[in-house]
């Protein structure tokens, strides 16, 4: 089995597990490619730990669960120096973090004060944490995935634009159709019955996710396909140019980082479709999930219930494909 096809494999069993929701499990598998972390957002209830929990339990990895609270402190995502008094003699040892996996899920983040939203989201970024002037780093293998609740719950704290920016995407997990309601009620009798959620057959080895981003690395981009992200992320900044809606509806537009998750997320997307090139499906296919977060919104806009998917799907329509 070559690379690409077990990567899909991996995609059909995350699926088996978590139905009606095949677009979210494609942005966490493209995510995983890609070497970023993913924001997922949703009422509760709705499968986002579980999609998380079910991807490490199919992939040979360590997975760790930070539980966001109110009163978490920062050395409790990433460790402290603790005392020891072994054989008469006291020393300080580096206690590592719930942080130090391969897998990270960290729940609820919008619950915890900035302080300790600041300490993982500086991991997430420079892939090491430092305690008392030391450095250590984190595994090559190294995923966050964030979840928090709508800004609008009780005892949620907003995450800042400078820190969303650093999620490669955000994930919306949206409400199952009936169909799928009820094969997830028929999923989950047959669990109780059969405990087969918690048996995993075997595991996907991590060389495989290695060697699938060192071939994403070749997928080609034209110069056609840089210059139409170029212009996706352009349209943001300057709306003034693409109509009248879009300068009332955009207060920030999106920073190179968004060009750099653009074209990553969309060599990926194509490298899953068997491809060695990126077309302007693909950029169009990831562009929402690369940029939702990466957009603030005027005041106007939100007085209008307008969404960040709806000025993108706007801004699509506006920016001619090159």
């Amino acid at each position: 089995m070559n690379t690409r096809d077990s990567i899909l494999k991996l995609k059909t069993q995350i699926a088996q597990s978590i139905i009606g929701q095949e677009a979210v499990i494609e942005q966490l598998i493209i995510a995983l490619l890609c070497n970023g972390n993913v924001l997922m957002e949703g009422l509760p209830g709705l499968a986002k730990t579980r999609a998380i929990k079910t991807l490490s339990k199919h992939l040979e990895s360590t997975f760790r669960r930070i539980q966001f609270t109110p009163d978490l402190l920062p050395s409790d995502v990433t460790g402290s120096e603790v005392y020891y008094t072994e054989s008469g003699r006291g020393e300080f040892r580096f206690q590592q973090g719930p942080i130090f996996g391969n897998l990270i899920l960290a729940d609820e983040i919008n619950r915890a004060p900035a302080k300790v939203q600041a300490a993982l989201l500086e991991a997430m970024e420079e892939r090491q944490v430092t305690v008392a002037g030391t450095t250590h780093r984190l595994p090559n293998l190294f995923m966050v995935l964030a979840t928090q609740n709508p800004i609008e719950q009780e005892g949620t704290y907003p995450l800042p634009e400078a820190q969303m920016d650093r999620f490669l995407m955000q994930v919306i997990i949206t409400y199952p159709d009936n169909a799928a309601e009820r094969d997830i009620i028929r999923l989950v009798r047959g669990e109780a019955k059969t405990g087969a959620a918690a048996a995993t057959k075997e595991q996907m080895p991590q060389q495989v996710i290695f060697d699938a981003r060192a071939q994403i690395d070749e997928v080609e981009v034209s110069d056609a396909a840089e210059s139409y992200i170029v212009s996706l992320i352009a349209a943001t900044r300057h709306p003034e140019g693409y109509g009248t809606d879009l300068k009332r509806w955009l207060l920030v537009g999106a920073s190179p980082r968004g060009s750099i998750a653009l074209d990553k997320v969309s060599r990926a997307h194509a490298w899953l479709r068997g491809r060695d090139f990126v077309t302007p499906d693909d950029i169009q296919a990831v562009v929402h999930g690369c940029l939702r977060h990466r957009i603030v919104l005027s005041y106007e806009a939100n007085a209008e219930g307008i969404s960040a998917d709806q000025v993108i799907d706007e801004v699509v329509k506006m920016v001619a494909v090159v």
